[in-house]
């Protein structure tokens, strides 16, 4: 069967047995359509059925998560866990608290995942978790009773050679922390099940920052592909949390321009550069809205959700020269696309689990923007996250400058195999095509090689 009638058979087959889950039929699709080159010339992967193998969740697992608010009253949330494929390692994925959670969600990022965690070059396989629940307005005290409850469920299904999560949206250090004394509350067991722990109990130096520095890394290595560098260069970043803020930072290392931030009440655009001290206060300490950082610079224009472009968002509409999308999927659409490419848009570098919209992302390919695929320039918060699993097994801590230095040589390796995997296929530069492919010929080499499993 030709492996364009093959992967159209596949895709209809997701869309009859997952109904409503949009954006992991859109993942699917992007990775299955970009493998067609390689389909065409090696049989094997058609021949041992790795497409319909690889689009199914070795195992799911659904949960009810009771827990007791500060009001004394009962309140329920529910739980997933996807894990997705361990062929080249135990499963390895974050943690998502947020009331959009679902099913969907999780086997998209669950789905993404398996391909990014080939990509580091590191043994872990691919998997996603969360809940519904929401921490914004919640006492420390409600957090925890979350967590709690949440990790007396998960706790069966993980551990350090196993499933070792991490955190993601609405889970930070905080959370890890509760969710990590649950665990060895319940097993009697002080082991590297999580990453994102607390540097005095087993945690590593510049995972916080992990992910930003890494996608900043990325893009200066794409750029010096082109004899180009990030100095001097103005950056559009979305997002304000933990990924946006110290892409900000190394932005400012590497002597660019970050020229503004948002958050679900609007965006900050600030032409000289956003004041990365102001932005850490407001949003690591006070945990506030961006709104409140127009009150303390007056330099910056603040512009609220409500005057965003019909379509798009505000943020996309600058005028910059790189382009950070880290907040969250389908967060840049095809108005937002032809803004950054009418502006003089260089390069499109995604921070966030696709934050481009499938329409979106034809025109970047069709107006030939340089465009980094999140399973791929952001791959350094997972990376890191094995390095803090490596750093557990030996009872050892690195210092910030080795794990900065680790870090910043996978994001490279990452680039050359995606890119030299690009120039493989006939597609030089085309990063989508290169790093699904370079990702999925890992796993499914290993899936073969272990046979029906």
């Amino acid at each position: 069967m030709p492996s364009s009638k093959k992967i159209k058979d596949i895709l209809k087959h997701v869309k009859e047995c997952s109904p409503g889950q949009d954006e992991f039929y859109q993942a699917t699709q992007e990775v299955l359509y970009s493998l067609k080159p390689l389909l065409d010339i090696d049989k094997r992967y058609i021949e041992y059925n790795i497409l319909e193998r690889i689009i199914v969740p070795e195992r799911t697992v659904i949960f009810r998560i009771n827990w007791l608010d500060d009001a004394g009253k009962i309140q329920t949330n529910v739980g997933y866990r996807v894990q997705f494929n361990s062929s080249i390692g135990p499963y390895k994925g974050g943690l998502r608290f947020h009331p959009t959670v679902n099913l969907g969600i999780m086997k998209f990022l669950g789905f993404e995942q398996i391909f990014k965690n080939a990509l580091t070059g590191l043994q872990i396989g691919g998997a996603k978790g969360g809940s519904n629940f929401d921490p914004k307005g919640k006492s420390d005290n409600e957090i925890m009773k979350f967590c709690q409850a949440f990790m007396s469920e998960l706790y069966k299904h993980i551990g350090k050679h196993k499933d070792v999560p991490a955190g993601d949206i609405g889970v930070g250090a905080r959370e890890i922390g509760y969710l990590f004394g649950q665990y060895k509350r319940l097993t009697g067991e002080f082991e590297g099940v999580l990453t994102g722990k607390g540097l005095s109990w087993g945690g590593s130096n510049t995972r916080k920052q992990a992910t930003g520095y890494g996608s900043v890394y990325f893009a200066e290595n794409f750029l010096n592909r082109y004899n180009m560098t990030l100095k001097g260069k103005r950056c559009a970043i979305s997002g304000s949390g933990n990924v946006a803020i110290y892409t900000i930072e190394k932005l400012y290392d590497m002597g660019a321009i970050p020229i503004s931030c948002s958050d679900s009440k609007g965006t900050i655009y600030q032409k000289d550069g956003i004041d990365l001290k102001a932005l850490k206060v407001i949003k690591e300490i006070h945990h506030q809205s961006l709104e409140e950082y127009a009150t303390v610079d007056c330099k910056c224009q603040y512009i609220p959700v409500s005057k965003y472009p019909e379509g798009g968002h505000a943020v996309w509409h600058l005028e910059c020269d790189i382009a950070f999308p880290s907040a969250t999927q389908n967060e840049l659409t095809l108005v937002d696309a032809k803004a950054l490419h009418k502006n003089g848009c260089l390069l499109i570098n995604e921070g966030a689990n696709m934050p481009t919209t499938e329409d979106a992302l034809a025109f970047i390919k069709e107006n030939k923007i340089l465009f980094a695929p999140g399973k791929a320039a952001n791959a350094g918060g997972v990376a890191t996250s094995q390095l803090e699993m490596s750093q557990n097994a030996s009872m050892a801590q690195w210092s910030f400058e080795e794990v900065d230095i680790k870090l910043r040589t996978i994001m490279q390796n990452i680039f050359k195999t995606a890119y030299d995997t690009s120039v493989e296929f006939d597609c030089e530069g085309d990063l989508v095509t290169g790093a699904n492919i370079a990702g999925f010929r890992k796993v499914a080499n290993s899936m073969i090689d272990q046979g029906a499993v």
